[in-house]
C-alpha cells in the first residue's frame, strides 16, 4: 500500500533540488534562501541561510556542499555556514539565477540556469569539473530543471520545462551527445520540474502546478504510473531511506491557492521500487 505523509516540520516557501545522502536528506528552499538537511531517523533538521536564491544543493567528496543560486555556484561549509564563490557566469543577466541540477557518475556537477522573465533561449546548463573550470554543457534553454543519469553513466536524462518533454543525451567524458525526446509530457497541463531515476531506469517526475509525480518509461515515453500529492506545486523527488525505496518530494506554495501542507518535504512509502544512489562532486 502507497503511503503519503509530511516528512519534517519545516515549511518551504518553494522546495527543490532534493538529495539523499550519507543517511540524511538535503533539498533548498528557493524563495526561502536556504539549504535544509533532514534525518528521517532522528527527526532532526538543520537550515543554512545563504542570503540569496539557491536553485540546487550537492554533496561534495571531500565534504560540505556546493550549491548554484542567484550569484552563481558556491562551495558551502556545514560547519560555519560559509559560503566560498566558484564561479558566476551570467553576470550579465539579471534577469536569471541557477535552478536545478545534480551531479554526474563521474563526479562533474551540471547545474543550468532560468530566466526569470521568460525570455526564450536565454538560459544554459553549465557543468562545473573537478578542476573548478565552468563550461557551458548544453543551450540555448530558458527554464533549466532536472537532470540524472542512468545506472550505466552512458546516457543523461535532462528537462527544460516549457519544452515539455524529457531530452536524452548519450554521455561521454563530460559532453551531451546525440540529442533526442524520449518522453513527452503535452498530454499533461502541468510542468514538468525535478525529476529522479529507479533501478529499473523509470523516470520519475514532478509536475509544478500538476500536484503529482509521474514515472514514465524512457524507451517507450509511455506513462506507467501516477501518484497524486495534497500540493499543486509539486516540485522535485528523490529516492532515499535506508534501501532507497522511499520517495521524497518537495513542494511549493502557490501564489493564490490556500493549501495546509504547501511547502511542506513530503515521502512516498510503497511504491515497490528503488531509486539509484546519489553522486557527489569530485572536485
Amino acid at each position: 500500500m502507497i503511503t503519503i505523509e509530511p516528512a519534517g516540520n519545516i515549511h518551504s516557501q518553494w522546495g527543490e533540488g532534493p538529495i539523499w545522502w550519507q543517511g540524511t536528506l538535503y533539498y533548498v528552499d528557493i524563495e526561502g534562501h536556504r539549504v535544509h538537511r533532514y534525518d528521517p531517523v532522528s527527526g532532526s533538521e538543520k537550515s543554512w541561510d545563504l542570503g540569496q536564491r539557491v536553485g540546487t544543493v550537492v554533496p561534495r567528496e571531500s565534504g560540505g556542499l556546493v550549491i548554484a543560486g542567484d550569484h552563481g555556484l558556491f562551495f558551502l561549509d556545514e560547519e560555519s555556514g560559509k559560503l566560498t564563490p566558484i564561479a558566476d557566469p551570467e553576470t550579465d543577466k539579471p534577469d536569471n539565477r541557477f535552478n536545478d541540477g545534480k551531479c554526474s557518475p563521474d563526479g562533474r556537477f551540471f547545474a543550468g540556469t532560468i530566466s526569470l522573465v521568460k525570455k526564450n533561449g536565454d538560459a544554459r546548463l553549465y557543468r562545473l569539473d573537478p578542476d573548478l573550470s565552468l563550461h557551458e554543457a548544453f543551450g540555448p534553454v530558458t527554464n533549466s530543471n532536472g537532470i540524472v543519469w542512468s545506472a550505466d553513466g552512458r546516457c543523461v536524462y535532462y528537462i527544460d520545462t516549457p519544452r515539455k518533454e524529457v531530452l536524452a543525451f548519450d554521455y561521454d567524458d563530460g559532453h551531451l551527445r546525440n540529442m533526442r525526446s524520449v518522453v513527452s509530457t503535452a498530454h499533461l497541463d502541468s510542468s514538468p520540474d525535478g525529476m529522479t531515476i529507479d533501478a529499473d531506469g523509470h523516470l520519475w517526475v514532478a509536475f509544478c502546478h500538476g500536484a503529482c509525480v509521474v514515472c514514465f518509461d524512457p524507451a517507450t515515453g509511455k506513462e506507467l504510473r501516477r501518484v497524486e500529492l495534497p500540493c499543486l506545486e509539486t516540485t522535485a523527488c528523490a529516492f532515499g531511506g535506508s534501501d532507497l525505496a522511499d520517495l521524497y518530494v518537495t513542494t511549493g506554495v502557490h501564489k493564490s491557492v490556500v493549501e495546509p501542507d504547501a511547502g511542506r518535504l513530503f515521502v512516498i512509502r510503497g511504491l515497490g521500487v528503488k531509486g539509484l544512489p546519489a553522486h557527489a562532486f569530485a572536485g
